[in-house]
Protein backbone atom coordinates (compact mmCIF):
# COMPACT_ATOMS: atom_id res chain seq x y z
CA UNK A 1 0.00 0.00 0.00
CA UNK A 2 1.02 3.40 -0.22
CA UNK A 3 3.50 4.69 2.30
CA UNK A 4 0.56 7.87 3.23
CA UNK A 5 -1.99 4.29 4.16
CA UNK A 6 0.59 2.80 6.16
CA UNK A 7 -0.85 2.54 9.95
CA UNK A 8 1.32 5.44 11.69
CA UNK A 9 1.68 5.20 15.79
CA UNK A 10 2.67 8.15 18.05
CA UNK A 11 6.60 7.64 19.00
CA UNK A 12 7.17 5.31 21.56
CA UNK A 13 3.51 3.73 21.11
CA UNK A 14 3.35 0.27 20.66
CA UNK A 15 0.49 -2.31 20.08
CA UNK A 16 0.32 -5.48 21.31
CA UNK A 17 -1.90 -7.64 19.08
CA UNK A 18 -3.62 -10.45 20.74
CA UNK A 19 -5.83 -13.25 20.23
CA UNK A 20 -9.41 -12.96 20.25
CA UNK A 21 -9.72 -13.91 23.97
CA UNK A 22 -7.95 -11.08 25.33
CA UNK A 23 -8.18 -7.80 23.99
CA UNK A 24 -5.43 -5.97 22.44
CA UNK A 25 -2.71 -3.97 24.99
CA UNK A 26 -1.31 -0.39 23.68
CA UNK A 27 1.79 0.28 25.61
CA UNK A 28 2.52 4.10 25.46
CA UNK A 29 6.23 4.91 26.74
CA UNK A 30 7.63 8.24 27.13
CA UNK A 31 10.87 9.81 29.02
CA UNK A 32 9.03 9.76 32.18
CA UNK A 33 6.52 7.95 32.30
CA UNK A 34 4.61 4.67 31.09
CA UNK A 35 1.18 3.42 30.41
CA UNK A 36 -0.64 0.83 29.33
CA UNK A 37 -4.56 0.62 27.71
CA UNK A 38 -6.45 -2.09 28.25
CA UNK A 39 -4.76 -5.64 29.84
CA UNK A 40 -6.68 -8.76 28.93
CA UNK A 41 -8.68 -11.66 30.23
CA UNK A 42 -7.32 -13.00 33.17
CA UNK A 43 -6.12 -16.47 32.31
CA UNK A 44 -3.76 -14.45 29.88
CA UNK A 45 -2.67 -12.73 32.35
CA UNK A 46 0.85 -13.87 32.94
CA UNK A 47 1.44 -13.39 29.68
CA UNK A 48 0.25 -9.90 30.00
CA UNK A 49 2.77 -8.99 32.41
CA UNK A 50 5.31 -10.54 30.35
CA UNK A 51 4.40 -8.91 27.12
CA UNK A 52 4.12 -5.45 28.87
CA UNK A 53 7.49 -5.65 30.63
CA UNK A 54 9.18 -6.53 27.70
CA UNK A 55 7.51 -3.57 25.76
CA UNK A 56 8.99 -1.48 28.86
CA UNK A 57 12.33 -2.59 28.33
CA UNK A 58 12.96 -2.14 32.27
CA UNK A 59 10.95 1.00 32.75
CA UNK A 60 8.10 0.87 35.81
CA UNK A 61 4.64 0.70 34.63
CA UNK A 62 2.86 4.02 35.61
CA UNK A 63 -0.47 4.13 34.49
CA UNK A 64 -3.32 1.10 33.53
CA UNK A 65 -6.46 2.69 31.87
CA UNK A 66 -9.09 1.02 30.70
CA UNK A 67 -11.60 1.69 27.59
CA UNK A 68 -14.20 -0.25 29.09
CA UNK A 69 -14.43 -2.96 32.04
CA UNK A 70 -15.38 -5.88 29.89
CA UNK A 71 -13.31 -9.05 31.11
CA UNK A 72 -11.82 -8.96 27.83
CA UNK A 73 -10.02 -5.88 28.63
CA UNK A 74 -9.42 -5.80 32.35
CA UNK A 75 -8.67 -8.85 33.32
CA UNK A 76 -4.99 -8.63 33.97
CA UNK A 77 -5.80 -5.23 35.74
CA UNK A 78 -4.87 -7.20 39.25
CA UNK A 79 -1.92 -8.90 37.59
CA UNK A 80 -0.29 -5.44 36.73
CA UNK A 81 -1.07 -3.92 40.00
CA UNK A 82 0.67 -6.47 41.61
CA UNK A 83 3.19 -6.84 39.67
CA UNK A 84 3.83 -2.97 39.27
CA UNK A 85 2.36 -1.80 42.92
CA UNK A 86 2.76 1.82 42.14
CA UNK A 87 0.99 2.04 38.64
CA UNK A 88 -2.30 4.12 38.87
CA UNK A 89 -5.39 2.43 37.46
CA UNK A 90 -8.15 4.54 35.66
CA UNK A 91 -11.15 3.33 34.47
CA UNK A 92 -14.67 5.25 32.79
CA UNK A 93 -16.44 6.74 35.46
CA UNK A 94 -20.12 4.75 34.57
CA UNK A 95 -19.30 1.64 36.79
CA UNK A 96 -16.57 3.21 38.79
CA UNK A 97 -18.79 2.61 42.03
CA UNK A 98 -18.99 -1.06 40.93
CA UNK A 99 -15.14 -1.86 41.05
CA UNK A 100 -14.98 0.32 44.07
CA UNK A 101 -17.56 -2.17 45.67
CA UNK A 102 -16.18 -5.06 43.37
CA UNK A 103 -20.14 -6.59 42.16
CA UNK A 104 -19.55 -8.77 39.42
CA UNK A 105 -23.38 -8.76 39.02
CA UNK A 106 -23.14 -4.92 37.74
CA UNK A 107 -19.93 -5.16 36.05
CA UNK A 108 -21.20 -8.09 33.85
CA UNK A 109 -19.30 -10.99 34.72
CA UNK A 110 -21.51 -12.84 36.26
CA UNK A 111 -24.51 -12.48 33.36
CA UNK A 112 -21.93 -13.46 31.24
CA UNK A 113 -20.54 -16.23 32.81
CA UNK A 114 -17.01 -14.76 32.62
CA UNK A 115 -14.37 -14.12 35.43
CA UNK A 116 -12.38 -11.10 36.15
CA UNK A 117 -9.97 -10.92 39.14
CA UNK A 118 -10.74 -7.99 41.66
CA UNK A 119 -8.22 -4.76 41.05
CA UNK A 120 -8.20 -1.47 42.93
CA UNK A 121 -9.48 2.16 40.95
CA UNK A 122 -7.22 5.22 41.28
CA UNK A 123 -8.99 7.42 38.73
CA UNK A 124 -11.14 8.47 36.29
CA UNK A 125 -10.94 8.59 32.98
CA UNK A 126 -13.73 11.75 31.89
CA UNK A 127 -14.86 12.45 28.58
CA UNK A 128 -14.43 15.61 27.49
CA UNK A 129 -10.83 15.55 29.77
CA UNK A 130 -7.08 14.60 28.57
CA UNK A 131 -5.09 11.68 29.71
CA UNK A 132 -0.87 11.43 29.44
CA UNK A 133 0.20 8.13 27.94
CA UNK A 134 3.65 7.78 27.55
CA UNK A 135 5.13 11.14 25.81
CA UNK A 136 1.39 12.38 23.82
CA UNK A 137 -1.56 13.58 25.45
CA UNK A 138 -5.40 11.71 24.27
CA UNK A 139 -8.59 13.12 24.24
CA UNK A 140 -11.42 10.87 26.45
CA UNK A 141 -14.38 10.64 24.23
CA UNK A 142 -17.15 8.84 25.48
CA UNK A 143 -18.54 6.07 23.28
CA UNK A 144 -21.22 4.08 24.38
CA UNK A 145 -23.08 1.43 21.93
CA UNK A 146 -20.89 -1.75 23.13
CA UNK A 147 -21.18 -1.27 26.45
CA UNK A 148 -23.04 1.88 27.90
CA UNK A 149 -19.90 3.63 29.90
CA UNK A 150 -16.76 2.85 27.06
CA UNK A 151 -14.97 5.50 25.78
CA UNK A 152 -12.19 6.04 23.19
CA UNK A 153 -9.01 7.99 22.96
CA UNK A 154 -8.18 10.16 20.30
CA UNK A 155 -4.28 11.61 20.05
CA UNK A 156 -4.78 14.63 17.76
CA UNK A 157 -1.03 15.55 16.68
CA UNK A 158 -0.92 11.75 14.85
CA UNK A 159 -4.53 11.21 14.15
CA UNK A 160 -4.69 7.51 15.79
CA UNK A 161 -7.68 6.46 17.47
CA UNK A 162 -7.89 3.45 20.15
CA UNK A 163 -11.66 2.86 19.44
CA UNK A 164 -11.58 -0.30 22.01
CA UNK A 165 -15.20 -2.49 20.55
CA UNK A 166 -16.38 0.86 18.98
CA UNK A 167 -15.18 0.18 15.37
CA UNK A 168 -13.14 -3.15 14.03
CA UNK A 169 -12.22 -3.34 10.98
CA UNK A 170 -15.33 -5.63 10.18
CA UNK A 171 -17.55 -4.12 12.38
CA UNK A 172 -18.12 -3.62 15.84
CA UNK A 173 -18.90 -5.49 19.51
CA UNK A 174 -22.26 -7.11 20.58
CA UNK A 175 -24.36 -4.28 21.83
CA UNK A 176 -24.94 -5.26 25.07
CA UNK A 177 -27.22 -3.24 26.32
CA UNK A 178 -29.43 -3.63 23.61
CA UNK A 179 -29.21 -7.72 25.29
CA UNK A 180 -30.37 -6.21 28.26
CA UNK A 181 -33.63 -4.32 27.23
CA UNK A 182 -31.96 -0.61 26.18
CA UNK A 183 -32.80 1.03 23.12
CA UNK A 184 -28.36 1.29 22.65
CA UNK A 185 -27.93 0.70 18.31
CA UNK A 186 -29.02 4.85 18.18
CA UNK A 187 -25.64 5.36 20.77
CA UNK A 188 -23.98 2.82 18.35
CA UNK A 189 -24.49 4.79 15.26
CA UNK A 190 -24.15 8.24 17.33
CA UNK A 191 -19.79 6.70 18.00
CA UNK A 192 -19.80 5.78 14.46
CA UNK A 193 -20.62 9.89 14.00
CA UNK A 194 -18.27 10.40 16.70
CA UNK A 195 -15.45 8.58 14.94
CA UNK A 196 -16.18 9.93 11.89
CA UNK A 197 -15.58 13.59 12.76
CA UNK A 198 -12.54 12.83 14.51
CA UNK A 199 -10.95 11.63 10.88
CA UNK A 200 -8.73 9.61 12.94
CA UNK A 201 -5.99 8.24 9.93
CA UNK A 202 -5.02 5.34 11.92
CA UNK A 203 -7.76 3.19 14.03
CA UNK A 204 -6.21 0.42 16.96
CA UNK A 205 -8.94 -1.54 17.35
CA UNK A 206 -10.31 -3.66 20.21
CA UNK A 207 -9.13 -6.75 18.74
CA UNK A 208 -7.27 -7.31 15.65
CA UNK A 209 -5.02 -5.97 13.52
CA UNK A 210 -4.06 -2.24 13.50
CA UNK A 211 -5.64 -0.11 10.32
CA UNK A 212 -6.43 2.67 7.80
CA UNK A 213 -8.81 2.76 5.80
CA UNK A 214 -11.16 4.09 8.29
CA UNK A 215 -14.21 5.78 5.50
CA UNK A 216 -14.23 1.55 4.46
CA UNK A 217 -14.43 0.48 8.51
CA UNK A 218 -17.14 3.04 9.12
CA UNK A 219 -19.48 1.59 6.03
CA UNK A 220 -19.01 -1.62 6.85
CA UNK A 221 -20.20 -1.18 10.39
CA UNK A 222 -22.83 1.16 9.54
CA UNK A 223 -24.18 -1.73 7.19
CA UNK A 224 -23.86 -4.09 9.68
CA UNK A 225 -25.58 -1.81 12.53
CA UNK A 226 -28.63 -1.25 9.64
CA UNK A 227 -28.99 -5.43 9.40
CA UNK A 228 -29.05 -5.87 13.19
CA UNK A 229 -31.85 -2.60 13.63
CA UNK A 230 -34.11 -4.05 10.91
CA UNK A 231 -33.61 -7.47 12.87
CA UNK A 232 -33.00 -7.54 16.47
CA UNK A 233 -33.13 -11.24 16.51
CA UNK A 234 -30.37 -11.44 14.01
CA UNK A 235 -27.94 -9.23 16.63
CA UNK A 236 -29.23 -12.21 19.72
CA UNK A 237 -28.51 -14.78 17.51
CA UNK A 238 -25.19 -12.73 16.98
CA UNK A 239 -24.25 -12.22 20.23
CA UNK A 240 -25.63 -16.08 21.42
CA UNK A 241 -22.90 -17.37 19.42
CA UNK A 242 -19.99 -14.79 20.31
CA UNK A 243 -20.64 -15.51 24.00
CA UNK A 244 -20.66 -19.48 23.24
CA UNK A 245 -17.32 -19.14 20.88
CA UNK A 246 -15.54 -16.84 23.55
CA UNK A 247 -15.96 -19.52 26.69
CA UNK A 248 -14.93 -22.23 24.11
CA UNK A 249 -11.74 -19.76 23.35
CA UNK A 250 -11.38 -20.35 27.05
CA UNK A 251 -11.61 -23.76 27.72
CA UNK A 252 -10.41 -24.52 23.88
CA UNK A 253 -12.04 -28.10 24.64
CA UNK A 254 -15.48 -29.26 26.57
CA UNK A 255 -17.91 -31.94 27.24
CA UNK A 256 -21.58 -31.06 25.38
CA UNK A 257 -22.90 -31.60 29.25
CA UNK A 258 -20.23 -29.16 30.85
CA UNK A 259 -21.13 -26.67 28.13
CA UNK A 260 -24.89 -27.13 28.37
CA UNK A 261 -24.84 -26.45 32.10
CA UNK A 262 -22.47 -23.40 31.87
CA UNK A 263 -25.18 -22.07 29.30
CA UNK A 264 -28.05 -22.61 31.75
CA UNK A 265 -26.38 -20.85 34.56
CA UNK A 266 -25.52 -17.79 32.46
CA UNK A 267 -28.27 -15.43 32.86
CA UNK A 268 -27.67 -14.19 29.23
CA UNK A 269 -28.41 -16.91 27.48
CA UNK A 270 -31.64 -16.95 29.59
CA UNK A 271 -32.04 -13.47 28.59
CA UNK A 272 -31.91 -14.16 24.97
CA UNK A 273 -33.64 -17.44 24.45
CA UNK A 274 -36.28 -15.65 26.21
CA UNK A 275 -36.45 -12.29 24.40
CA UNK A 276 -36.14 -13.54 20.98
CA UNK A 277 -35.58 -17.38 20.59
CA UNK A 278 -38.80 -18.67 23.30
CA UNK A 279 -40.74 -20.38 20.34
CA UNK A 280 -38.03 -23.16 20.71
CA UNK A 281 -37.48 -25.18 23.45
CA UNK A 282 -33.94 -23.70 25.05
CA UNK A 283 -32.11 -27.29 24.96
CA UNK A 284 -32.75 -27.08 21.24
CA UNK A 285 -32.30 -23.65 20.99
CA UNK A 286 -28.81 -24.32 22.55
CA UNK A 287 -28.09 -27.50 20.42
CA UNK A 288 -28.84 -25.37 17.24
CA UNK A 289 -26.02 -22.52 18.84
CA UNK A 290 -23.18 -25.02 19.26
CA UNK A 291 -24.01 -26.66 15.84
CA UNK A 292 -23.81 -22.96 13.96
CA UNK A 293 -20.35 -22.86 15.46
CA UNK A 294 -19.84 -26.31 14.03
CA UNK A 295 -20.72 -25.45 10.66
CA UNK A 296 -19.58 -22.03 10.76
CA UNK A 297 -15.63 -23.30 11.20
CA UNK A 298 -15.26 -21.76 14.42
CA UNK A 299 -15.60 -25.38 16.21
CA UNK A 300 -15.86 -28.88 15.79
CA UNK A 301 -17.26 -32.00 17.33
CA UNK A 302 -15.48 -34.92 18.32
CA UNK A 303 -17.67 -37.33 19.64
CA UNK A 304 -19.66 -35.51 22.82
CA UNK A 305 -16.85 -32.88 23.11
CA UNK A 306 -16.82 -29.54 21.66
CA UNK A 307 -13.63 -28.47 20.23
CA UNK A 308 -12.39 -25.12 19.66
CA UNK A 309 -11.29 -24.30 15.96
Amino acid sequence: MPSSDLPTLPPGTTVLERGWLSANNIVCVGEDTSAVVDTGYCTHAAQTVALVGAALQGRPLALIANTHLHSDHCGGNAALQQAWPAARTLVPPGQAAHVRDWDPQALSYTPTGQECPPFRLDGLLEPGYMVRLGAHDWQIHAAPGHDTHSVVLFEPRHRVLLSADALWQNGFGVVFPELEGAHAFADVEATLDLIAGLAPRTIVPGHGAVFTGVDAALDTARRRLDGFVRDPARHALYAAKVLLKYKLLEWQSIPLARLHAWADATPYFGQLHAGHFADQPRAAWQEGLVQELVRSGAAHLDGNTLHNA
